[in-house]
């Protein structure tokens, strides 16, 4: 490993969360727009497919891609991608043309490019962080996410009081220019090894190579499999929480300012405890505690009258985000061989892409003719269950032994 690896890591992550920056101004602008104006389940289970079904679509290709080319490439070409596509619509909304359809438009454009680079991202790490670092500069790298998706409600917020909304793309379009300069010009990482060379396999080959490789492999099936349980059963608090709160507590601006604030307060913190504590020495153990944390805070969401105490619990669940986030991460990053990474991490972006779209064209509609509350207070249970029989799981646990002792 380079010896200067610690200054590519901190260009790195400064690229994307720059980049990040104005993605999640873009997000929450739109997100909130579409609650406010129609405070429907279904209107915002539209939203949520519109974010993630290009990612279900392109996520097998893009791990592929991720593992046959070059990944620094592959990250450029996607955050170009969705700057162009951004400006495109801002300008369109600049000219006077804006239909509600058109931040369905924005969302999967927009989830088009977040698909086609998710993969080469987790894949990329490892390629310039040692394997004994990788839980910390996870851990690090999720706490500069949540601290840019704690102000950048804020700064959304009060961009929008005063501000028209093509503002805030524009400002993404600038953002994402930024990253992709210094990426280009002051960034050197090497393609990986498979990159470097002629391809000899066909295109599909790979990809089925990439689902043998998981299928032959119990602790990713797994893992995989309580994934997407998960995932659905995550759905409501994810997705509802907002319109819950609009419903039951007021549709006041600062109040989903308020639950996104505390929310990635919590897993700012929750990643700045990884980054110290690195969890328990087997890292299964940390993501179990994690969603009977998650569990429990969700039913606590179904049932607290106040506002200040939902809060707590919203930060609850953001500080136990981390704990399953990152232990999650490393395992494949340490246990899965280098020119498979990009297809395993794709395999994981399809499951998030389909099971959380699922569970919201459940619960989504059901929202319209049920309270929140019983949905939160159902899945709620549904998690803690499954987290104890994740605790049994040998296997799993078996992966989570460390690979080697950190430090």
């Amino acid at each position: 490993m380079n010896s200067n690896w610690k200054k590519k890591v901190i260009l790195f992550l400064t690229t994307q969360n720059i980049s990040l920056f104005g993605s999640a101004l873009v997000q929450y602008a739109i997100m909130w727009h579409i609650t406010l104006e129609t405070k429907s389940g279904i209107a915002m289970t539209i939203s949520i497919l519109c974010g993630f079904l290009p990612n279900l679509v392109l996520s097998p290709f893009a791990g592929v891609w991720a593992d046959r080319y070059n990944r620094k490439k592959l990250i450029i070409f996607s955050d170009s991608f969705i700057a162009v596509s951004t400006l495109i619509v801002a300008v369109v909304f600049l000219l006077g043309y804006e239909a509600f359809w058109m931040f369905y438009a924005v969302m999967v454009l927009r989830a088009i490019g977040s698909a086609a680079q998710s993969p080469a991202i987790g894949a990329i790490l490892p390629q310039m962080v040692p394997e004994d670092k990788l839980t910390r500069v996870n851990a690090v790298n999720g706490s500069l996410q949540s601290f840019i998706n704690l102000i950048s409600p804020m700064v959304s917020g009060a961009l929008l009081t005063f501000a028209e909304i093509e503002i805030i793309f524009f400002i993404d379009v600038a953002t994402a220019a930024i990253a992709v300069f210094i990426l280009l010009f002051f960034l050197n990482i090497p393609a990986h090894a498979k990159a470097s060379v002629k391809q000899t396999v066909g295109y599909f080959s790979d990809m089925k190579a990439g689902y043998q490789y998981v299928k032959g492999h119990d602790y990713l099936k797994r893992f995989f499999i309580y994934a997407a349980f998960f995932m659905f059963f995550a759905a409501p608090a994810a997705f509802l929480t907002p319109l819950q709160v609009t419903r039951s507590f007021g549709d006041d601006v600062w109040r989903l300012t308020a639950i996104e604030i505390v929310f990635s307060g919590g897993m700012m913190l929750g990643g700045l405890l990884m980054a110290s504590w690195a969890g328990f020495k087997n890292k299964y153990h940390t993501m179990v505690l994690s969603n009977i944390i998650i569990g429990a805070a969700t039913f606590a969401l179904g049932i607290v009258l106040n506002f200040w105490v939902y809060l707590f619990f919203m930060a609850v669940i953001g500080l136990a985000l981390p704990m399953f986030n990152t232990p999650s991460m490393v395992i494949l990053q340490q246990k899965v061989e280098g020119d498979f990474l990009g297809r395993v991490f794709g395999v994981m972006s399809m499951l998030s892409s389909a099971m959380m779209p699922l569970g919201m064209l459940i619960f989504g509609p059901l929202a319209d003719f049920l309270p929140i509350e019983n949905l939160l207070i159902w899945t709620g249970i549904l998690i803690t269950i499954l987290s104890f029989i994740m605790w049994k799981d040998k296997i799993l646990l078996e992966a989570g032994k460390p690979v080697i002792a950190e430090s």
